[in-house]
């Protein structure tokens, strides 16, 4: 089975409050996809084009600024938001069974006035546009759990306030703009990615792409390429929210291929990986005991701890 793409024009990021009818007509669309594939693209969510090509160019120049300048602003140097910040080639590997992902990131992890961020002087406006950004993908992501609550029939208070600190230091939702610089496959390590396989660690993802390269893994274990879709927005479920529905919403593996030989081209994306605040207790939402209660931050900091618990 391919992805399927949804329509979510009823309650576009330009709508105000959704309709009964659309409101039911999501909610059924988004069940069966995230029941049976666990990615989804949204079509017409009022997050233009335009706003991520802003990004990606800003991003990008950061990317391409000098190795001293972006070691100022390492992940884990920020007392008060450890995952925020610049994760250097090969630092992070998703499927710690593998080399170190090639790769380099800027996590945006806090909206808060005392984190730092690359200077405007070097980088112009790359503060001001990855937190308007950040704020756009939170706003659609409560929208998108507010139609998963209703697609299983629970209230959407029963998602939504587990989400009440997205920017904060006390909920890790994170926008990360990945850039994946040009490789020479034949040089790369045995059995090195781009991407290594994983899953995500929240609730839900939000990615925008410039280019093919993301697989996703079908049930049937094969990997199916995602096609890049200008305008449109790639979500899947992630691992915290297939244990908060018992299993009904799955989450599933997906990776990044080293390019073909010959090929340097450059890839980026970014993504928006919503999660519980930090404190919310995360429990089965059909009352059974299928899996333990725990706190999101704690599930959160056991994920991180493989990922990057190697060098």
């Amino acid at each position: 089975m391919s992805i399927p793409a949804v329509d979510f024009g009823g309650f576009s990021l330009s709508e105000g409050e959704i309709s009964d009818r659309e409101l039911h007509k999501l909610s059924r669309e988004l069940q069966t996809a995230f029941t049976e594939v666990g990615f989804v693209f949204l079509h017409n969510t009022g997050i233009t084009q335009e706003e991520v090509d802003r990004v990606m160019q800003v991003s990008r120049s950061f990317f391409l600024q000098p190795e001293e300048l972006k070691g100022a602003f390492s992940r884990g140097s920020f007392s008060n938001n450890p995952n925020h910040g610049w994760v250097s080639l090969e630092t992070e590997r998703l499927n710690p069974r593998r080399p170190g992902d090639l790769k380099e990131a800027f996590n945006a992890a806090s909206l808060q006035p005392d984190i730092k961020w690359p200077p405007s002087d070097a980088v112009p406006g790359f503060q001001e546009i990855q937190t308007n950004f950040f704020l756009r993908c939170k706003e659609l992501s409560l929208r998108v759990l507010r139609v998963m609550a209703h697609s299983l029939g629970l209230d959407p208070e029963v998602f939504l306030s587990a989400h009440q600190f997205i920017g904060t230091d006390v909920n890790g939702t994170t926008l990360r703009s990945l850039y994946y610089p040009p490789v020479n496959s034949e040089k790369a390590k045995e059995g090195q990615l781009r991407c290594g396989e994983h899953s995500d660690y929240g609730s839900i993802t939000l990615l925008f792409q410039n280019s093919k390269g993301l697989q996703v893994r079908r049930r049937s274990g094969e990997f199916i390429t995602a096609p890049s879709i200008p305008g449109a927005v790639l979500v899947n479920i992630a691992d915290l929210m297939q244990r908060w529905t018992s299993d009904q919403f799955v989450s599933v593996l997906h990776r990044v291929l080293l390019p073909p030989p010959g090929d340097s081209s450059t890839r980026q994306s970014l993504a928006f990986f919503v999660q519980p605040d930090d404190e919310a207790m995360i429990s089965c939402c059909d009352g059974s005991n299928k899996y333990p209660p725990i706190s999101a931050g704690d599930y959160l900091t056991d994920r991180f701890s493989e990922s990057y618990g190697q060098s």
